[in-house]
């Protein structure tokens, strides 16, 4: 899904108000595609704020266009992490009535990255995959452009399946009762009007 959708955006990039109406708002397929299209989205900005002719203003822009996809990134992250909880809450009685889980579900051994959290990041691989085939076919590059981006597309390629079966084992161990994860809510400051004193500051003594 993230190549699928990573290809077909550089042509016709929807907003998250498509997605919603396309899976719903609680899906766990549509809360991928979300928190994808969001990243997708700070892929784009995070190069529009280098390129050398931008403006002052246009920097400006970008980077609070950046900071509203990079909390709806954590958002969706929060929510893709709390409905997986809901799934596998709701699987834990018929999973015990064949495999009882050896003592209390709270002392079973913690994961500190959620299944949210590595999505995200194969989200990102996914990104980078994407760029590095468009630098591998790149007519314009200079010699040897396309062979060190080929030994790039190997590592990454590399890193998302190990970070995909880390994910899977992650998974099956919280259905089969072995290991758990908890939901980390990000709780960022800096958009929030009422504890970034960048923010509140400007309404205050008339600043």
């Amino acid at each position: 899904m993230h190549d699928r959708d990573a290809a077909d955006w550089h042509f016709k990039q929807p907003n998250d108000s498509d997605l919603v109406r396309e899976y719903g708002m609680d899906s766990v397929e549509g809360l991928l595609a979300r928190q994808h299209l969001a990243n997708f989205e700070l892929w784009h900005e995070e190069d529009r704020a280098r390129d050398p002719r931008a403006t002052d203003a246009e920097v400006a822009a970008v980077k609070r266009a950046i900071d509203a996809a990079n909390q709806r990134r954590h958002d969706l992250t929060e929510a893709l992490d709390l409905l997986l909880l809901d799934i596998a809450y709701r699987e834990a009685p018929r999973r015990e009535a064949t495999a009882p889980v050896q003592g209390k579900r709270e002392e079973l051994p913690l994961h500190s990255e959620t299944p949210g959290m590595i999505a995200d990041r194969l989200s990102i691989l996914a990104l980078k995959i994407f760029h590095t085939q468009e630098e591998m076919a790149r007519n314009d590059a200079p010699a040897g452009h396309a062979e060190r981006n080929g030994g790039r597309m190997l590592v990454l390629e590399e890193q998302r399946r190990d970070l995909a079966a880390c994910l899977e084992q992650l998974w099956d161990d919280v259905l089969a009762g072995r290991r758990r994860f908890k939901l980390y809510r990000q709780l960022k400051m800096y958009n929030d009007p009422t504890l970034n004193p960048a923010v509140y500051g400007t309404n205050e003594g008339g600043k």
